[in-house]
């Protein structure tokens, strides 16, 4: 049983896993990965360079970008699994009170509808 269903069973909410990553890692994952391309056309643009400590540099470069290639895939699907796991306990939740959701539902439509008939 993962940590939603158990919250979910006790207190009848949904209450997100916090040790898990969050969705707003995917501003950094984007950030991260136009890092790399850019650190990849830096390696291409230095190859007729040469030099031990050059080639040394470069190699040790590569490798972290390999690495850092794995966290990103690693944190990806830690952020799609939290995501459909959230989803499962929503759709748990839902049938398990379906008048509770109409009503949440139905509040949240009223305020919304609510705000942008001020503007």
């Amino acid at each position: 049983m993962n940590p939603l269903e158990k919250t979910l069973d006790k207190s009848n909410a949904i209450i997100p896993d916090r040790s898990a990553p969050s969705l707003s890692m995917e501003p950094l994952i984007a950030d991260v990965r136009t890092a790399m391309s850019d650190a990849e056309a830096l390696l291409k643009a230095t190859a007729q360079h040469g030099g031990e400590a050059l080639d040394g540099i470069r190699a040790r470069t590569r490798e972290s970008m390999r690495t850092v290639n794995l966290r990103i895939a690693d944190a990806q699907q830690a952020v799609a699994a939290q995501a459909r796991d959230a989803a499962k306990a929503t759709d748990r939740y839902v049938h398990q009170n379906p008048w509770t959701a109409i009503g949440i539902g139905a509040g949240v439509g009223l305020l919304m509808g609510f705000l942008l008939r001020r503007r």
